[in-house]
């Protein structure tokens, strides 16, 4: 039963390299993100092109540009771990959660597009990696976003042998009516995922439109709601497969949750260390709170929350450099470090009282954002259903 504590007992010890980098992109988060945000709308998501385009020639010299790029095709070589860790320090600024490092390390890429044919990377995998093309990803939809498998209603039916015609509604789409193209996953085949296909579809293409904009709980985000009429596609514009579509989108989110579980953990050490240095110099009835027994059980709370944290997300990092399976360890390390980031952050703010409520911290677009963190990337729900099936079987439903 206890066989796996021998088998998970892992040295984080960073190597010089990795602690090169850690020190690399401290720095820089310290020096070139934080004294740009003094003048920035609290609610910034972006800065000017101008701005941008210095911050990435920063990172292009510090050789990590693209981190979610592979090494073949321009992006630096560093592993899982070594990612992960750089996620935790891109993302200790105001923006951190919406926006690391205002995308200045290349960003998230659509890393579905990797496994295109040659023909397809050539127009749409490569415009991306330049910075020439926006795409957007959309799997969700009205009936069921936490469930795509099953809750994927748009059609996709062949149209004699060089066309496919999609009809349907997507929901919860980021970035699509800034978009140049993007992949659409729609059924072609019967109930489950075998019978879904992932297409790549060009927004200006008659039968595309974007319905409205979904506004939420963080001001700086929103999502888009596409309707898809009659919408003609290429059959060569598949990606993959016809009927692996869920295939190519699982395994990639799968690795893209590792970081994102990353980034709430960092927002939270930043919100920690706040929440430390004011119970220090903040005095009520003649005593600073840091002598307070009520504020050091929040503060002892938050060390423990971020320390469980981080040993989960570097643990599910290690798995995916072993090779070894880690849908599990990557469903785990999202599931704490969103709650744990959330509750940090919380706390954190009442510690904080007034202040913290205040747009003059970064605490209370934290918190909004921690928030959406909890549901986005698969709700914590749907992290315990994943994690639930592999400790009692994949026939679980």
């Amino acid at each position: 039963m206890l066989a796996w504590i021998a088998e998970d007992i892992l040295d984080f010890t960073l190597n010089e390299e990795q602690t090169m980098i850690v020190d690399m992109v401290r720095k820089f988060v310290q020096q070139e993100i934080v004294p740009l945000e003094n003048n920035l709308d609290p609610d910034a998501d972006e800065v000017d092109q101008n701005t941008y385009a210095k911050l990435v020639e920063k990172t292009k010299a510090m050789g990590l540009y693209g981190l979610d790029t592979p090494p073949k095709y321009g992006g630096p070589d560093i592993n899982m771990v070594t990612r992960t860790l750089i996620a935790i320090e891109c993302s200790q600024h105001r923006a951190g959660l919406y926006a690391p490092c205002y995308n200045a390390f290349g960003g998230a890429r659509q890393a579905q597009l990797f496994e295109a044919t040659e023909v397809q990377k050539q127009k749409y995998l490569y415009p991306m990696l330049k910075g020439e093309k926006r795409v957007f990803f959309a799997l969700s939809e009205p009936s069921g976003g936490s469930d795509p498998a099953r809750a994927i209603q748009t059609r996709a039916v062949r149209d004699g042998n060089d066309h496919w015609v999609l009809n349907g509604t997507k929901l919860w789409i980021s970035g699509a009516d800034r978009a140049d193209y993007g992949l659409v996953f729609a059924r072609t085949g019967g109930a489950g995922r075998s019978g879904v296909t992932a297409f790549i579809v060009e927004t200006d293409w008659p039968g595309f439109k974007v319905a409205r904009i979904v506004h939420t709980l963080r001001s700086a985000k929103y999502a888009t709601e596409i309707h898809i009429e009659d919408l003609r596609v290429p059959h060569e514009n598949i990606l993959g497969e016809e009927g692996g579509g869920f295939a190519i989108a699982n395994d990639r989110l799968a690795r893209q949750r590792v970081p994102y579980a990353a980034e709430c953990l960092g927002a939270a050490i930043k919100a920690h260390e706040l929440a430390v240095e004011y119970s220090k110099i903040r005095e009520t009835f003649g005593a600073t709170l840091s002598s307070r027994q009520g504020i050091q059980w929040m503060l002892v709370e938050n060390e423990i929350d971020l320390r469980s944290a981080r040993l989960l997300v570097l643990d599910a990092a290690a798995k995916c450099d072993s090779g070894l399976p880690f849908r599990t360890e990557s469903a785990i390390a999202k599931l704490i470090c969103a709650e744990n980031g959330f509750k940090v952050v919380d706390r954190s703010m009442q510690i904080h009282g007034g202040l913290g409520v205040a747009k003059d911290l970064p605490l209370e677009r934290w918190f909004r954002e921690m928030r959406i963190r909890r549901v986005g990337e698969g709700p914590s729900e749907v992290q315990k259903h994943v994690i639930a099936r592999d400790i009692i079987g994949a026939s679980l439903r």
